[in-house]
């Protein structure tokens, strides 16, 4: 079991810049893929970037490439978005997710965080 804590939400102007954190305890944090994912309003979850367990990053392109940035560090157990250049369309509650990337690119999220919200006021 893998228990998956965000932080580092809150409320920025457009432009600004926020870092959200995701502490994961439990079972070997370095075997999973680590993703963060949005879900806005009346709207569907959607996939933001993953990191693979050798540090291959894949972003959402059309929404965030270039702007937001994950990274992880194993030996405190935890994964960062960092985002920068902030639009009022980022504002969404963010969930960070361990799951299994398989050699075809497919990621199956086996545990999920609870989220921290997002809000960017223009």
């Amino acid at each position: 079991q893998v228990q998956l804590v965000e932080s580092g939400g809150g409320l920025v102007q457009a432009g600004g810049s926020l870092r959200l954190s995701c502490a994961a305890s439990g079972r070997t944090f370095s075997a999973y893929a680590m993703a963060w994912f949005r879900q806005a309003p009346g709207k569907e979850r959607e996939f933001v970037a993953r990191l693979s367990r050798s540090g291959i990053s894949t972003y959402d392109a059309d929404s965030v490439k270039g702007r937001f940035t994950i990274s992880r560090d194993n030996a405190k157990n935890t994964v960062y978005l960092q985002m920068n250049s902030l639009k009022p369309e980022d504002t969404a509650v963010y969930y960070c997710a361990a799951g299994d990337l398989t050699i075809g690119g497919t990621l199956n999220i086996e545990y999920w965080g609870q989220g921290t919200q997002v809000t960017v006021s223009s």
